[in-house]
């Protein structure tokens, strides 16, 4: 199974870095060993000095496919969940600053913690979906996936000219504003509407 991650989607999260809105969809890849599941905790690497946070809506694909048009996009989908997408920002701030691929900063083992997945006949409407991440009982970022630049069908639509989707396959969405820095000991708790669908510390 692969991850493939969508940047820059979140028209508020744009807005407050003062970039333009891309014209595609943004993509970038993790390695399956990114995944983090059942709560377990994340351990702060010892190779980054700037750890951030940022949740994201992710839907599980349900079918194989390739060149899915945006009308049936939804056919490949049924579940849905949050992820936080963690990056090392001073290792990615200095590789794209110096222009080089920075993958490492985003896909190294535990970087993809990813919630507890709910039908999307449970949790509602892809288009029009209430989600909050808060830290040690402080809301840090909240958004509705109406926000989005590209909506979940068209990001399938568009990834799947070039990569053929899989069943399992992940899809992170991009995350709104409000990004930070992580700490030891933070707490971390996803809301997806009023279910709570991840819940992990880190050490």
């Amino acid at each position: 199974m692969k991850i493939i991650c969508i940047g820059l989607n979140y028209r508020n999260h744009a807005d407050e870095m003062g970039w333009k809105y891309p014209a595609e969809p943004v993509v970038f890849l993790k390695p399956d060993s990114a995944i983090l599941k059942n709560n377990k905790p994340f351990f702060l690497p010892d190779f980054s000095k700037e750890i951030h946070y940022e949740v994201e809506v992710v839907v599980k694909i349900g079918r194989l496919g390739k060149g899915i048009s945006v009308k049936y996009a939804s056919r490949y989908y049924d579940d849905v969940t949050l992820g936080i997408d963690i990056t090392a920002r001073d290792i990615q701030s200095r590789l794209s600053g110096a222009g080089y691929p920075w993958e490492i900063s985003k896909g190294f083992d535990g970087a993809a913690p990813v919630g507890r997945f709910l039908p999307l006949s449970e949790a509602g409407d892809i288009n029009n979906l209430d989600f909050r991440l808060d830290i040690n009982g402080r809301t840090v970022q909240k958004s509705n996936t109406s926000d989005m630049i590209f909506s979940v069908d068209q990001i399938i639509s568009y990834v799947s000219g070039f990569f053929t989707l899989k069943t399992g396959d992940l899809i992170f969405t991009g995350t709104p504003s409000g990004v930070g820095r992580l700490n030891i000991n933070d707490n971390l708790v996803a809301w997806l509407g009023d279910q709570k669908v991840l819940d992990f510390v880190v050490r």
